[in-house]
């Protein structure tokens, strides 16, 4: 009997998953991007890779039938967050990453900077998303508290944390839009993860977006892994 998802997933399966991009190298980043496309309608330009070949990252993505996903954690005076958000916003990026740390008017900034790039350039109105406590940090319930009512304050429509933060979180705003990284399927290694969760766990949590890193690029088999990933989560969402 053939496996579930064996050539790829359902579109609205591959618009709950995000690849995680970890390499520093454009032509790397495609070919695995590629190979996994038929699960993943997301693709994560984090860090690493936009330092390696910047915009052109996010760019080449988006040529290749991505969501961005640019998860660049800005931290910065306001007017800087405003300008690297509105370059990223008329890049095409769909989702942008701004730390909730430095506080409201950081944040706003973000928000604002991302909304006006994409506006100005004739594209649907992204979603900024704000850092709160990091799945490689622990559990921090003030924290938690504190970040997201600075997201909250600063209108920001969604917000990255742990899947066990996610109760939290939607009791203070249900309309949030959540994405969840450091996901890792049972049996897989949680590696730097300090509080990894499943897809089930997580889309039982109430995720809106799962990032998917090692758990697939690292796996022996990376296809089979990402089409039994995406058979959890359509088995998790009903």
């Amino acid at each position: 009997m053939a496996e579930p998802f064996a050539d790829g997933a359902p579109e609205e399966i591959r618009a709950r998953l995000a690849l995680a991009l970890d390499v520093d190298d454009i032509v790397e980043a495609r070919r695995i991007a590629r190979l996994l496309q038929p699960w993943f309608g997301v693709a994560k330009v984090g860090l690493e890779l936009f330092s390696a070949a910047g915009p052109e990252a996010v760019e080449a993505m988006i040529d290749d039938g991505f969501a961005v996903f640019a998860d660049l954690k800005l931290l910065d005076i306001p007017t800087t967050v405003r300008k690297a958000a509105r370059v990223m916003g008329s890049l095409g990026a769909s989702h942008l990453t701004v730390h909730t740390r430095a506080g409201t008017d950081h944040l706003a900034a973000g928000v604002e900077g991302f909304t006006e790039g994409a506006v100005a350039a004739g594209l649907p109105v992204p979603i900024c998303l704000g850092i709160t406590v990091l799945t490689s940090e622990p559990a921090d319930a003030n924290a938690l508290d504190q970040r997201l009512g600075a997201a909250l304050a600063a209108g920001c429509p969604g917000v990255v944390c742990a899947a066990s933060d996610l109760d939290a979180a939607t009791r203070r705003a249900p309309s949030l839009f959540t994405v969840v990284p450091g996901i890792r399927p049972a049996g897989v290694a949680a590696d730097d993860q300090a509080r990894p969760a499943t897809p089930t766990g997580a889309i039982a949590a109430g995720a809106g977006l799962l990032v998917i890193g090692r758990a697939v690029t690292a796996a022996d088999d990376p296809r089979r892994a990402a089409a039994a990933i995406a058979a959890e989560v359509s088995a998790a969402l009903g």
